[in-house]
């Protein structure tokens, strides 16, 4: 009986126009072909494009090498699953076609005998209701389609320039606040019914390796800005890889 490794990874933020993009996507690119023969399973927990919209027949330009990178890595037998982040939110079906399989937040698995509650993370909790405001316009499916009527041009120009002025595109250190935060309440309501071990999220920017009153671990992942971060399950335990750029 051979124990298999499942990898997770969140916000590499692809795309975006700060410090070296090029270099972020090939740092991505590597991750994927370097992942081992006894990988079982690769989640991509949300914001892998910085922005992504896709309409009916056309998709962005681009990524050539992270789509082969993927491609191969499921003709291996991986199964690649995403969730869709607040930045590439937009995905209708052209991941699919590819072979990926999409999973909604909060997503409950068990992975070799421990359980695992995944997501990108945004809108879980407590949030204030600005932010949960624009995330249902975001999801709304009336918003999507009137925003698909937009030419491609004036679409990707709104939606980079929108993605560029974010906190991350700044630089600002986000610390995380620990039980303060929406997605540590979230955590501990939902284990409080739930039997779960492991927690893993993106969306905060921030590596982080907490325990929740039920004994439970909330994992998050760092983004991808200044180097490289991921999480592996070997089926016994959890290790965390942050490598600088």
């Amino acid at each position: 009986f051979r124990i298999m490794k499942t990898f997770f990874v969140s916000d590499v933020h692809l795309g975006l126009q700060v410090k070296d993009p090029a270099g972020r996507e090939r740092r991505f690119v590597e991750f994927i072909k370097s992942l081992p023969e006894d990988t079982k399973a690769l989640y991509l927990l949300g914001d892998i494009w910085d922005f992504w919209y896709e309409y009916k027949h056309v998709v962005p330009k681009g990524y050539v090498r992270v789509f082969a990178a993927l491609q191969e890595l499921m003709d291996r037998g991986v199964d690649v699953y995403f969730f869709q982040g607040n930045h590439d939110v937009w995905t209708y079906s052209y991941f699919e076609e590819l072979g990926m399989k999409r999973l909604e937040q909060p997503y409950l698995v068990e992975i070799d005998g421990k359980r695992f509650c995944l997501g990108h993370g945004d809108g879980l909790g407590p949030v204030p209701f600005g932010y949960r405001f624009l995330r249902g316009l975001f999801h709304n499916r009336v918003a999507q389609v009137l925003f698909s009527m937009l030419h491609p041009w004036i679409a990707f120009s709104l939606g980079n320039g929108w993605s560029k002025g974010n906190r991350l595109a700044h630089e600002d250190v986000y610390e995380f606040k620990g039980p303060d935060e929406p997605l540590y309440k979230f955590a501990e309501a939902y284990s409080s019914d739930n039997q779960v071990d492991f927690f893993i999220f993106g969306h905060y920017h921030a590596s982080v390796d907490m325990p929740l009153p039920s004994g439970a671990r909330l994992l998050m992942l760092k983004d991808w800005m200044d180097g490289s971060s991921y999480i592996c399950f070997d089926g016994t335990g959890i290790s965390t890889g942050i490598s600088p750029e």
